[in-house]
């Protein structure tokens, strides 16, 4: 367990047989931060959350997920939940002031990556259907866009081996410029008809993250490389100052891909007189924490942002940047928008 650094995405089981993904990359020392994806039987009457009718097999394990894993009242009713009856998942952030669901490396006893998943799956002798799709797949994009196959990984129901020959092939890019490369590939790759785009949500034109191949729907997002991580827990100290909505232009989209989400912003202006703010804490980036929102705009795009004006503090400098927040769990009322 000391050897893994974990990133977002990576999936973990802890003792109470709970299924999380951590989430983003400013995790504490013996603690990771993450949300809750799936739950076993057993523990199932305890969250007060509508779920999914469907369910998921892991060994003995039936597992349930929620309809709903990333509103602002799930988020707060899962948090309650714990501090009732799994107290040990919650931990006072000292940086945000606030309680957050995050697990003590102690409590986990399996971990998935998904670089490692995906080296698994092409040792496995004797693939399923979706396997071999996924294979063929993740071979293509590698072989097309030049990224090498250790660029990649499986994710979701393949890297658990929870899967059906219903489910998605979920998979990560590390990297950037690699996620960039795989993107213009898919692109070249559809106007080929090999793979073909699917639009079933608002930004999905936008995104294109979502196609199939083979009549099968695939997914994919961006990790952040070991080199790309720029801030580690504890760097910063984060204010909370009050909601804002604005108009803005997408000044540097390097970091949008990932989660948290970052765009570089400038020509800042106020959608209501609420937003109106002084001079010295106009935010120079929108950051979401919300996954629906990677990758929603490009540098030179004009997008609509409502969210949480934050102040950051550098710990060692007491330097100070301000920032809007997209997905603090206060407000369903969050989000961007591309114009």
């Amino acid at each position: 367990m000391t050897k893994w650094v974990p990133r977002d995405g990576d999936i973990f089981i802890t003792r109470d047989d709970l299924v999380f993904y951590v989430f983003g990359y400013e995790h504490p020392t013996s603690r990771v931060t993450a949300f809750l994806k799936y739950i076993p039987a057993e523990h199932k009457d305890l969250f007060k959350i509508r779920f999914l009718d469907k369910t998921w097999k892991k060994g003995k394990l039936l597992l349930f997920r929620a309809e709903k894993v990333y509103t602002a009242e799930n988020y707060n009713t899962l948090l309650e939940t714990f501090r009732k009856n799994f107290p040990v998942y919650v931990h006072r952030c000292p940086f945000r002031q606030k309680d957050v669901i995050s697990v003590a490396l102690k409590q986990i006893k399996e971990v998935y990556t998904p670089n490692e998943c995906l080296q698994r799956l092409f040792e496995k002798k004797r693939k399923d259907k979706l396997e071999k799709l996924a294979s063929r797949l993740l071979s293509l994009l590698s072989r097309k866009s030049k990224v090498p196959l250790d660029e990649f990984g499986v994710h979701g129901s393949l890297a658990l081996k929870t899967h059906t020959s219903e489910s998605d092939i979920d998979f990560v890019v590390y990297g950037a410029k690699n996620f960039r490369r795989v993107e213009k590939t898919t692109e070249r790759l559809v106007k080929q008809n090999v793979l073909s785009y699917v639009f079933t949500k608002r930004l999905d034109t936008v995104r294109r993250h979502r196609g199939k191949f083979k009549d099968t729907l695939f997914v994919y997002n961006a990790v952040r490389k070991p080199e790309e991580i720029k801030v580690k827990y504890g760097m910063f100290k984060y204010f909370p100052i009050k909601p804002v909505k604005l108009y803005c232009e997408v000044l540097g989209d390097e970091e949008a891909m990932f989660r948290p989400a970052v765009y570089n912003i400038g020509n800042y202006v106020p959608v209501d007189r609420e937003s109106v703010l002084d001079e010295n804490s106009v935010p120079n980036r929108v950051v979401s924490m919300i996954g629906y929102y990677r990758n929603a705009a490009r540098m030179g795009n004009r997008i609509r942002v409502s969210g949480t004006l934050e102040r950051a503090e550098r710990v060692a400098t007491g330097k100070t940047s301000f920032q809007v927040i997209v997905g603090t769990a206060s407000s369903e009322d969050e989000y961007i928008w591309p114009l």
